[in-house]
C-alpha cells in the first residue's frame, strides 16, 4: 500500500473515530521515513545532456486536469471538526476545486512536503500539531504556498500571530461558506492566475488560459491523464521528475497512485510528440524530463 493511501486511511480512521483503536496515530518511524524520502536535491537547466544524471527536485505545481481537459486547482483542507470539514470540502468541490481533506497537523505537515497544492486552508486548533506550527514549518522550508487560516479564536493577537507567521488570509469561525469561497478565489486569482500564462519547451506550448497544448501550430489531443503528466513535465522543463512525483499530479490523495501507470502515459506521450523537436527522456532509477531536441 502506498504511503499516500496509508496516510489518508489513517487520517480517515481518526476522523471517523471507530477505527481509532486499530490505526491510532501514524507511527513516528513512518513519519520519519516519509520525511527522509523527500527529494531535496539540486535542479538542472533545460540544456542538460541526455547522458548526464540530473537530480530530482521538489515539485509545487498545484494543478490537476479534469476529464473535460480544463484546469482544476488542487487544494489542501485541514480541519478536525468533521461536520465543518465535510461542509467546507463539499462547498469547495461544488465550486470546481479538487480538495484533499486531512484532520491532523502532522499529516498536514507531511502532505505539504510530499504533495503539490495551489492553496492550503489550515485550522489553527489541530491535534498533534497546531495550524500555527504547520504554517511555521511551511515557511521555514521557503514554501510560499498561499495559506488561509481558520480559527475559533477571535482575538486580534491570534490573527496577528498567524499573519506574522506568513498566513495570506484569516477567517474566524463561525463564517459563511460564501465568504470562504470568495476568499479562496481571491487568493487563487493572485497566485494561480497571475504571472506568465504560457509554458514552453521548444515547439511545445501550454496555454494556462485554455489548458491546451500545441506542438508547433497543431493542437495536441490528450486524455486527462496524459494531460496531467505533460503539464507537470512542462512546468519543470529540463528537470527530472520521478514516477512518484508524476503520479501525485495524476492521482488524488484518495486514489491509489500507480507509478507503473506513469510508464504507459509517458509511452503514449512520446508517440504524440514524435512530430516535434521535443522529447521525454528517461533517466533510469530517477524518472523523466522534458527537453527540446537540437539538430
Amino acid at each position: 500500500m502506498s504511503f499516500r493511501l496509508l496516510l489518508l486511511l489513517a487520517d480517515q480512521g481518526r476522523r471517523l473515530g471507530k477505527h481509532r483503536a486499530v490505526l491510532g496515530p501514524l507511527p513516528f518511524t513512518l513519519e520519519r521515513q516519509a520525511f527522509n524520502s523527500l527529494s531535496v536535491l539540486k535542479s538542472v537547466d533545460c540544456s542538460a545532456k541526455a547522458g548526464s544524471q540530473p537530480a530530482l527536485i521538489p515539485v509545487n505545481f498545484g494543478f490537476s486536469t479534469s476529464w473535460a481537459g480544463a484546469i482544476t486547482v488542487r487544494i489542501l483542507l485541514v480541519e478536525d471538526h468533521p461536520p465543518l470539514a465535510e461542509s467546507v470540502a463539499q462547498a469547495l468541490k461544488s465550486a470546481g476545486l479538487n480538495v484533499d481533506l486531512l484532520t491532523d497537523g502532522v499529516a498536514a505537515d507531511l502532505a505539504l512536503q510530499s504533495e503539490s497544492y495551489a492553496l492550503a486552508i489550515l485550522d489553527v486548533g489541530l491535534p498533534r500539531l497546531d495550524g500555527f506550527e504547520v504554517l511555521a514549518r511551511l515557511r521555514e522550508r521557503g514554501d510560499r504556498l498561499p495559506v488561509l487560516m481558520l480559527t475559533a479564536r477571535g482575538e486580534v493577537k491570534d490573527r496577528v500571530q498567524g499573519l506574522n507567521l506568513g498566513a495570506d488570509d484569516y477567517l474566524a469561525k463561525p463564517f459563511e461558506l460564501t465568504e470562504l469561497e470568495a476568499r479562496v478565489k481571491a487568493l487563487l486569482r493572485r497566485s494561480v492566475l497571475g504571472g506568465d500564462r504560457q509554458q514552453r519547451c521548444g515547439p511545445l506550448v501550454y496555454d494556462l488560459n485554455t489548458a491546451r497544448f500545441t506542438l508547433g501550430e497543431e493542437a495536441l489531443s490528450l486524455t486527462s491523464r496524459e494531460h496531467a503528466v505533460l503539464a507537470a513535465l512542462i512546468a519543470r522543463p529540463g528537470r527530472v521528475m520521478s514516477k512518484e512525483q508524476l503520479a501525485a499530479q495524476v492521482f488524488g490523495l484518495d486514489e491509489e497512485a500507480s507509478p507503473e501507470a506513469i510508464e504507459i502515459y509517458v509511452h503514449r506521450l512520446r508517440k504524440k510528440l514524435e512530430a516535434g523537436a521535443v522529447r521525454i527522456v528517461t533517466f533510469r532509477g530517477l524518472g523523466y524530463l522534458l527537453e527540446e531536441q537540437h539538430g
